[in-house]
């Protein structure tokens, strides 16, 4: 053996276990994941490309003028104490289970080209594996035809691929279409090595000078140079060794070339030399690359979410999802904002703009509600410290975080409980003194100077006219915001489209009958309240009719007053701030009043001091009833709908509609998995 010899196997022998390692790999198909370094020969038709593997590997591969390579063939060899030979099929990397059931016997080439059944060309990867003691270590793969499009683990778009362009010397270089081909994958041609296969065929001395030329580097330069082997024919009887066909480059102008660049000895070296280089080069990327895709895989399958393909995945699944949406709604409900940056966004506020809203409502209840205005005296009566008080309110509620203006428009779904206020007819321009009185005039009976009951009925349903559609339209505020809360938390608990799809729709119904409960129980308060006979047992009744009677007798004699006066013992007179009144004018004053005026006037304090009792009430119980527990916190609650007992109720195939996984998930959970398995597999493998 040749000092060249000894290096070739002393430099192979060197890099064999890593080369061992990546055998491995491809042969698990890793290439498919990660690009593997490898050698990868292509050319023409007739560009020789067959008769050169045959010659670099020792295997008798097909050389018929007629026939050409109609797949990928990835030939092994490996340097053992034991002699074998190793074929088999890889599948293409988007083979069908039932096609990989099938490669362990054939391709499904067609072998009739003009049969429509099969394929011509195959996806597939001929895998031949040579060992021996004699054998060099060595990878090369066998593109079918000019290589076009990028095929996953075996085409050369791949930076750890050296690209064997196989060119016949007897055509001319300009009308290679692979050079330009492999300068795409390649631009700089730093992964280019050129083989010139059929130089006996060149005759003229200027195309031998030319082809010396190119060999040189003088012309098309590559930076891993151009190779010069001479192939043999067709003839079945020719060996395969090359070594008397290559006696040619033993004459001029061949032996003027260097050694290292001429014959099939040469280039086997040289491929097992740039493959050992590529492999130690590119092990610690290729290391790399194979973590970075676990940990690629590994963020997909976590996005993906726990596997649901059993009832028991499904309802563990979706118990964890409702117990994420119920700690949410607590936390939202209680004003806990802190606990979430999805609070950020306005609408997940949802106790602080339920707040809001009932202030307003108060607010406008306070001063909004009645039909007439009352007519009260100004001072010495609760009139003044209820607009006191309907002024803090309006303050209130100026503070309050009203949200983004709800329109019923934007809840099509909530059409048939939602509402909003419609316009209002105008009140008599008389006053709400003439009103009471053409009331009573309408409807009093044969009475000694008082009235019936009756008539505060009527009175009292009359001043609250706008209560009814006041209290729909909070009450529908209400729900448009909850509604709106539980559609934008459930999206951010689901965090995919198409699981919010499924649960929302389940539990819609459930949630529109919550929401009537809500809007019929403030409906039932308001009825209450309308349509029964005024009576209250608060204090505050009594104590402002009170009131309001005895100002409206200081009203009466504020011009009979007269300022007291205080004399001392030595004839001095004070004037005191104390005014008195005689006897008689007080009699006077309250004789005088007609009897249709008082009863007028006393309709109208029993009315406005029973009227502020029933709206503070009212007002109240709508928030406490209707809002805080059918909405927020009762069990009946919307914010109860979605939650782990709803999950639990569930039967299997309600479970399946709505937390399986749809076959397209399923199929990429699976190729995650295997490919996971893979790269694991291969990280494994090159471990030292």
């Amino acid at each position: 053996m040749s000092n060249k010899e000894d290096a070739s196997g002393s430099k192979n022998l060197n890099s064999s276990e890593l080369l061992k390692k990546i055998d491995k790999l491809r042969e698990k198909n890793i290439g498919k994941h990660v690009p593997l370094p490898q050698l990868v020969v292509v050319g023409d038709q007739s560009s020789g490309k067959s008769s050169l593997l045959a010659s670099l590997t020792k295997i008798p591969f097909p050389r018929d003028l007629e026939l050409c390579t109609r797949y990928a063939t990835q030939i092994t060899s490996r340097r053992e104490d034991d002699c074998s030979v190793e074929i088999s099929i890889i599948p293409a990397v988007d083979a069908s289970v039932e096609h990989r059931a099938k490669v362990d016997v054939l391709m499904g080439i067609r072998t009739d080209l003009s049969s429509k059944e099969g394929s011509v060309f195959s996806k597939d990867v001929l895998q031949i594996e040579l060992c021996g003691p004699e054998e060099d270590y060595l990878t090369v793969i066998d593109v079918p035809g000019i290589f076009r499009d990028p095929t996953d683990g075996v085409t050369t778009d791949n930076a750890r691929t050296v690209i064997l362009a196989v060119l016949p010397s007897n055509v001319d270089l300009a009308t290679q279409e692979i050079l330009k081909l492999a300068k795409d994958y390649d631009e700089n041609g730093e992964r280019t090595l050129g083989v010139l296969t059929k130089p006996d065929l060149v005759i003229e001395q200027s195309a031998k000078a030319a082809l010396c030329s190119l060999v040189l580097g003088f012309k098309r330069p590559l930076t891993l140079e151009y190779h010069l082997v001479r192939n043999q024919g067709v003839d079945k009887d020719t060996s395969l060794d090359g070594e008397k066909g290559e006696r040619m480059f033993a004459s001029q102008p061949w032996s003027s070339l260097p050694k290292d660049r001429i014959g099939i000895q040469a280039l086997r070296y040289r491929l097992g030399e740039l493959l050992s280089e590529v492999t130690e080069r590119e092990f610690p990327e290729l290391r790399k690359d194979i973590k970075n895709q676990i940990d690629s895989c590994q963020q997909d399958l976590d996005h993906l979410g726990p596997a649901r393909q059993t009832e028991q995945e499904q309802r563990a699944f979706l118990s964890g999802i409702a117990r994420q949406f119920q700690s949410f709604v607590r936390a939202a409900r209680d004003a806990n904002y802190t606990e979430n940056e999805a609070f950020g966004e306005s609408n997940s506020r949802l106790l602080t703009h339920i707040v809001g809203l009932s202030e307003i409502f108060s607010s406008k209840f306070q001063t909004e509600a009645h039909f007439f205005p009352f007519d009260c005296p100004v001072s010495g009566t609760d009139n003044d410290e209820g607009d006191v008080r309907g002024q803090e309110t309006t303050n209130n509620a100026s503070k309050a975080i009203e949200p983004k203006y709800l329109d019923p428009d934007d809840f099509p779904e909530l059409e048939q409980i939602v509402s909003r206020v419609s316009g209002f007819e105008d009140p008599n321009e008389d006053g709400i003194k003439a009103w009471i009185k053409e009331l009573y005039l309408s409807s009093r009976g044969l009475d000694l100077g008082t009235f019936g009951s009756n008539i505060l009925s009527r009175a009292f349903k009359e001043q609250t006219t706008k209560w009814e559609a006041m209290t729909r339209e909070h009450v529908s505020n209400a729900i448009m915001v909850v509604h709106r809360f539980l559609s934008t938390a459930l999206g951010k608990i689901c965090g995919s489209k198409q699981l919010y799809s499924k649960i929302w729709p389940s539990i819609l119904d459930e949630l529109l009958k919550r929401y009537q409960m809500a809007m019929s129980q403030a409906l039932y308060l308001l009825s209450v309240e309308r349509n029964r006979r005024p009576y209250t047992l608060n204090n505050y009744f009594s104590q402002t009719l009170q009131k309001l009677r005895t100002a409206r007798v200081a009203m009466a004699l504020e011009g009979n007053a007269r300022g007291e006066i205080q004399i001392d013992n030595k004839g001095y007179t004070t004037y005191l701030d104390n005014k008195i009144v005689d006897l008689e004018a007080v009699k006077k004053a309250t004789s005088n009043q007609g009897n249709l005026k008082y009863i007028t006037e006393e309709i109208h304090d029993i009315l406005w001091s029973y009227y502020q009792v029933a709206r503070e009430r009212f007002v109240d119980n709508v928030h406490m009833q209707a809002i805080e527990h059918c909405l927020l916190t009762g069990p009946e609650s919307p914010l109860e709908v979605f939650s782990q007992d709803w999950v639990i109720n569930l039967d299997a195939d309600q479970l399946g509609a709505i937390a399986g996984e749809s076959q397209a998930i399923k199929a990429r959970r699976t190729s995650l998995r295997n490919k996971m398995e893979d790269l694991k597999s291969a990280l494994q493998t090159l471990k030292f």
